[in-house]
């Protein structure tokens, strides 16, 4: 018997004694996927301009070595930080990563573009998501692009999104799972806003153009993502929390996508999930690490991630839930970044699912207080990462001995 198994023996012991069955989670984890996003490996930069710059209230800071710089370099490094990763696993792609290596007109992508993305899902046994590009672009540098009151460009923008979701279709079709195609805008305004009630308007109009086509939601169902502040609109946001809520409880195959970034410093959304979930409805999340404002830091084990994952559990809504990341930084090594962010994010999953969330309930609706804060203080200290440590061997995958190969 190794160490790993050794050690997990004990912890199974300790955690039934708290009525948790560790195999029981071990299976469940299997069971939900992490939508990984592609991303991270080269700064949202795309592959089809290595030279791209990014525009739009998006920035991705620093300058470490080892950036790929062709689209085969591209794919064995996320390849490789997938292999880091335990567990099921997706893919979120962007529409700057199609692989015809060249710039296309973004309201002329054609699924055919992304075929790569497919072989590679079926290679690496994924699922895919997807994302239109809606910034750096010389049709978005006037800040508006859904809500452009220039006709043409908007008309272009509608195009893009119509094209994503024919893309989204594909990626479904294609690997017999459900593509979630998230819709992020980065339009709004810098300073004093007069008139906020018409961008919403037009927006709506963009998006209901967008969406018309009826989709099988076997295939692909649409996500919409909204965002406090950017770079360049700090004072007003078009696409806001509250218009994306009020747009996706009128719409059928369509969600609201939460950015853990994108709100109020003092604001999170893991206290949001459960106003959602118990009208049944369904939701996406990019996960991220906020810094001050929405900085896309790697995702970690913080009090947040593990916040949103605990009210998941509790409301045994992994299957409404849809778990995406979204950060992207530059100053470390880029594969270890992904995977260091995905494998946080598969602790706090398996951290929730370890939680006696059954005892914990029963406490509360006695209303014994006391212990219920006595035991959540306990169980902070269950020996969880002996449970991790198993299923990462389960998998093929080093717990920590990795690290140390991308410094």
């Amino acid at each position: 018997m190794s160490n790993v198994e050794r050690n997990y023996e004990v912890a199974k012991e300790i955690y039934a004694a708290y009525g948790v069955d560790t195999d029981a989670v071990l299976k469940r984890m299997d069971e939900i996927p992490v939508s990984i996003h592609c991303w991270q490996i080269n700064d949202l930069q795309g592959l089809e301009d290595f030279n791209s710059k990014l525009t739009g209230g998006i920035q991705a800071t620093g300058n470490a070595g080892g950036k790929p710089t062709t689209i085969p370099e591209y794919f064995a490094q996320l390849s490789e930080a997938l292999k880091l990763v335990p567990g099921r696993k997706k893919v979120a792609a962007h529409a700057i990563y199609h692989t015809l290596g060249k710039v296309v007109e973004r309201d002329e992508l054609k699924p055919e573009y992304f075929a790569d993305w497919v072989d590679f899902a079926k290679k690496e046994d994924i699922g895919l998501d997807f994302n239109p590009t809606y910034f750096s672009h010389p049709k978005s540098e006037d800040g508006f692009t859904l809500a452009s009151r220039d006709e043409s460009i908007r008309q272009y923008w509608v195009g893009h999104g119509k094209c994503c979701r024919k893309v989204g279709e594909f990626f479904g079709k294609e690997l017999g799972q459900t593509c979630y195609t998230n819709h992020w805008i980065p339009d709004g305004y810098k300073d004093i806003t007069v008139d906020k009630i018409g961008p919403r308007e037009i927006l709506i109009k963009s998006l209901d153009e967008i969406f018309a086509e009826k989709i099988d939601p076997k295939y692909n169902v649409d996500s919409v993502e909204s965002k406090l502040f950017g770079l360049g609109v700090e004072a007003y946001t078009v696409g806001s929390h509250e218009f994306y809520t009020n747009y996706v409880a009128h719409k059928d195959n369509c969600i609201i996508c939460m950015d853990a970034g994108h709100f109020h410093p003092t604001e999170v959304i893991s206290a949001k999930l459960s106003s959602y979930l118990c009208f049944g409805q369904e939701i996406m999340l990019h996960v991220s690490r906020p810094v001050r404002w929405d900085s896309d830091h790697v995702t970690i084990l913080d009090e947040e991630t593990q916040a949103i994952m605990e009210e998941i559990k509790r409301a045994d809504a992994f299957d409404k839930v849809h778990i995406g990341l979204d950060y992207f930084d530059g100053s470390i090594n880029r594969i270890a970044a992904t995977a260091i962010g995905a494998r946080s994010t598969k602790k706090a999953i398996m951290k929730a699912l370890l939680e006696p969330t059954a005892k914990l309930q029963k406490l509360e609706h006695e209303g014994n207080l006391t212990q219920r804060l006595g035991f959540l203080e306990e169980t902070k200290t269950l020996p969880f990462g002996l449970v991790w440590a198993k299923y990462c061997e389960m998998h093929g995958c080093e717990q920590d001995n990795w690290i140390e190969r991308y410094c």
